[in-house]
């Protein structure tokens, strides 16, 4: 038997490709994804690990209020460290050196174009300058010595294109300011950047006044330790010495958090990956389940002669599992070597992008040898399942027989669907509907998924040959197209598990789609019912910091002709009554509950004294709090007891949390408003006002003037990029359905080689027999494309549906990309059947009347 089985897959050389070829497709993301986050991973450490070998100990001060406790010390936005710590830590036994570092991210650097340059990792430092050592080397020039001078890292000045001499501008804590550039810097291994990050560094006093605020204060103390005191011993001196006041953490720990901080990262990544591998192995399994299922019906004379010669039904389901088998190790084998190749390229991608020169260090995990095999094995294995139970009940005298063995009813595999389906979709609605949390939720989503999908395909022979010929009958306007129809509408189950496949790829795009779409629409109405105001002003945050602009030019966007009135708006981390939160202040509480719409639910929310606030009645529900109450809030830099005055409502998606007074602005950790509302009185022209406000922000590009509908546009446009990326990620889930398409169609031709003979030789021509075959085959693949449309638009409905309280009340459809879904089936279809057109088209006359 095994050697029957080794010469049947030899001799059936392309049978063997196309059946391998979706699961190498799939196991190639599986590895690759694992290759992929294990080479970023190792990269990233070994860089912290230099980053942090000169830094023996770190002293920062703990995070500010609301902020997470493992920020580092560029978070800690109005929490330093004062000199005289520095000097503190200098006198310890056991400290070789201390010196005071400055560094924060939200230096924003501007191109000579007065545009910002942008960093792909969100990462924009600005600091003072310490000098040069083992990791920080000065390529060019020298140190800053004045205020306006500074030095950069080289992948800064390679981006801006920036040499020794040039003006450099930056946006700091939103205000523009101009230095020139004495000194460019690199680091060891000759990078120019470490992770892609822009920096610039100031003589320490200036570091001080425009980063921290002031001016003998510092973010954290890097401390080197003496000769035979060992990382730990030092901390131990340092935080006994220093109390609680203060983060100690040796070098080590730095370098390991910061690395595991990014691995949890890599982690969402290698999650979405290997998501997107497991649908392209779902519609792969519907690939080989129809190739096997084909080529037993193909074989029935040859098995029911190996029947009749005494093989037995475990050693026909053998036979099948074993050419399984050795697809899959071939497959898993290809796929892992593909894997590799495609990990090594993403993360060269990854390492490189905005200059970081990371140096990437390849890694193949075991789990990646494994998961590769395991995945290719298992699934052939599952897929062909089935078909060789099938195998293994054909008798012994179906080798008498001419024709392979007829379909069966479809009684039973519907009733089998409808049972799934229905319990897919009580497991789906379980999840959008039910009260499970956290993971749970997320669980129960995907696999009402995976289920509803398998009851579709199950249901699909049932709806396939009414369907299918109502389709066909748009194409049969001569006679190749209604043979091509009804060739398609012959074999309902062969025709649903090829056009499942394709189901599932489109009807996932179709769900993103209309979720995406609905959210675009939500909130569209949701800004133009919510948001009163003429004009926004406010910036795209791209680190951790948000753009801001100074405070002044609220005063003077007031003073211009038309402007009936400004809000301007603060924001800060802090903690109310203990618990983390964002707060918000305003310096005109009426205009800006106009602007928002805001309602009074109980109090006043016309106006704040400097001990008072308001909050959402959301909030004020949860946290048991009505007009009256006090809460203790701690601010970065203050903090105080604030008497709830008033509490607000707004439309769900609205505006929500603690608005403080202006008075509170002191106490965040950035002082300058990040955003205003400008509401244009009823005689001005808005255009006139908006070019007015652009002017006064002519400085500070990172903020823009928008009216309505372009904040709204801005808003949501981070969905169409979402919405791309995804529809590329599925492309793969969908050529292999192609794939599906052909490989049916080829078996397809082989399984009717007589047929096809008798009509050539009645005077059917090649191009009528190629149009038969390409009529077949896009009836096949817009019946796909049909049923994933369907399937799609019905769970984006359920999600939309389940996600109504949290503001998503309106259900849209993507018509134009469904309409595009449905014309790329046709193209499909078109594409897979050139091929197997081709071949029946050049079938032998005689040969094939003869065929046996």
């Amino acid at each position: 038997m095994f050697r029957a089985v080794l010469k049947s897959l030899l001799a059936r050389k392309i049978r063997l490709v196309l059946s391998g070829l979706a699961v190498v497709l799939g196991v190639m993301f599986v590895a690759g994804s694992l290759v992929l986050t294990t080479s970023l991973g190792d990269s990233f450490s070994n860089l912290f690990a230099t980053a942090y070998q000169n830094t023996d100990v770190q002293v920062a001060p703990k995070p500010a209020p609301g902020q997470n406790a493992d920020s580092g010390p560029s978070a800690a936005r109005g929490a330093t460290v004062p000199e005289s710590v520095v000097r503190t830590v200098r006198g310890i036994d056991g400290v070789k050196a201390a010196h005071g570092e400055v560094m924060t991210n939200g230096t924003i650097p501007l191109g000579s174009d007065g545009k910002a340059i942008a960093s792909t990792t969100g990462q924009q430092y600005g600091g003072n300058w310490s000098g040069t050592d083992s990791v920080v080397q000065l390529r060019s020039g020298r140190g800053p010595r004045a205020p306006d001078e500074v030095v950069i890292n080289a992948g800064l000045a390679k981006t801006g294109h920036f040499a020794l001499g040039d003006r450099i501008k930056a946006i700091i804590n939103g205000k523009p300011h101009a230095f020139r550039v004495v000194g460019i810097y690199g680091y060891s291994g000759d990078r120019d950047s470490l992770g892609g990050e822009t920096s610039m560094q100031f003589t320490t006093p200036t570091a001080q006044r425009l980063l921290l605020g002031r001016t003998g204060v510092y973010s954290d103390v890097t401390v080197t330790a003496a000769a035979g005191v060992s990382q730990q011993t030092l901390a131990d001196r340092i935080g006994s010495r220093l109390g609680d006041g203060y983060k100690v953490q040796t070098g080590q720990e730095l370098a390991k958090k910061t690395t595991d901080s990014l691995k949890e990262g890599l982690k969402f990544l290698n999650y979405i990956l290997l998501g997107f591998a497991g649908v392209a192995l779902f519609v792969g399994a519907f690939l080989i389940l129809n190739t096997f299922s084909i080529i037993v019906a193909q074989r029935t004379r040859e098995l029911a002669l190996m029947r009749a010669l005494g093989a037995s039904r475990r050693q026909m389901i053998g036979s099948v599992l074993l050419e399984a088998v050795v697809i899959g190790v071939l497959a898993g084998a290809l796929g892992l070597l593909a894997g590799i190749g495609v990990g090594a390229a993403l993360g060269y991608v990854f390492t490189h992008v905005g200059g970081g020169n990371l140096q990437l260090s390849i890694g193949v995990p075991a789990s990646a040898v494994i998961a590769s095999f395991a995945v290719g094995i298992v699934i052939t294995v599952v897929a062909a399942l089935f078909p060789s139970l099938r195998a293994s009940r054909i008798p012994p005298v179906a080798a008498m027989r001419d024709a392979a063995t007829p379909d069966r009813p479809l009684t039973r595999i519907s009733i089998a669907g409808g049972v799934v389906f229905v319990g897919g979709a009580v497991v789906l609605g379980l999840g959008l509907f039910g009260s499970l949390s956290g993971t749970a939720t997320l669980w129960a989503i995907l696999a009402g998924v995976l289920i509803a999908f398998i009851g579709v395909a199950l249901l699909t022979p049932l709806i396939a040959r009414p369907v299918v010929g109502a389709i066909g009958r748009l194409m049969s306007f001569s006679t190749p197209g209604k043979l091509g129809r009804r060739n398609s509408a012959r074999n309902p189950r062969r025709t649903a598990v090829t056009a499942a496949a394709l189901m599932v790829g489109i009807a996932l795009i179709t769900g993103v789609s209309t979720v995406l779409s609905s959210v675009q629409t939500s909130i569209d109405k949701l800004a133009n019912e919510q948001i009163r105001a003429d004009l926004i002003v406010s910036g795209q945050q791209t680190s951790e910091v948000p753009p801001s602009f100074d405070t002044a030019l609220l005063g003077q966007m007031r003073d211009i002709s038309g402007v009936s009135s400004v809000a301007g708006i603060y924001r800060s981390s802090a903690q109310v009554d203990g618990k983390n939160t964002a707060v918000a202040a305003t310096d005109d509480l009426a205009a800006l509950g106009t602007s928002l719409s805001l309602h009074r639910s109980s109090g006043s929310i016309s106006g704040l004294g400097d001990h008072q606030a308001i909050v959402d009645s959301k909030t004020a529900r949860s946290d048991h709090l009505k007009v009256g109450d006090t809460v203790r809030v701690r601010l970065p830099r203050g903090g105080g007891t604030y008497t709830v005055s008033g509490i607000y409502s707004s439309r769900e998606g609205g505006m929500s949390g603690w608005l403080l007074p202006h008075a509170a602005v002191g106490g965040f950790g950035l002082t300058n408003p990040t955003s205003a509302y400008v509401t244009v009185s009823g005689s001005a022209s808005t255009a006139s006002v908006k070019k007015q406000v652009d002017a006064l922000l002519a400085d500070n590009p990172l903020i823009t003037v928008a009216d309505r509908s372009d904040y709204v546009h801005q808003q949501t446009s981070t969905f169409d990029t979402v919405q791309t990326m995804i529809q590329i990620l599925l492309t793969l889930a969908i050529i292999i359905a192609a794939l599906g398409v052909v490989n049916t169609l080829a078996l397809s031709v082989i399984e009717r080689t007589r047929e096809l003979g008798l009509l050539r030789a009645i005077g059917m021509k090649r191009r009528q027999v190629m149009g038969m075959i390409t009529v077949e085959s896009v009836t096949i693949s817009v019946f796909g494309a049909v049923l994933g449309l369907a399937v799609g638009a019905g769970l984006g409905a359920a999600v939309v549906r389940a996600l109504h309280d949290q503001g998503i009340t309106q259900l849209s459809f993507s018509w134009g990309l469904m309409v595009a879904y449905l014309i790329l089936a046709a193209v499909i279809g078109v594409l897979a059947a050139i091929l197997p057109s081709i071949r029946a088209a050049r079938l032998n006359v005689l040969n094939a009347i003869a065929y046996e």
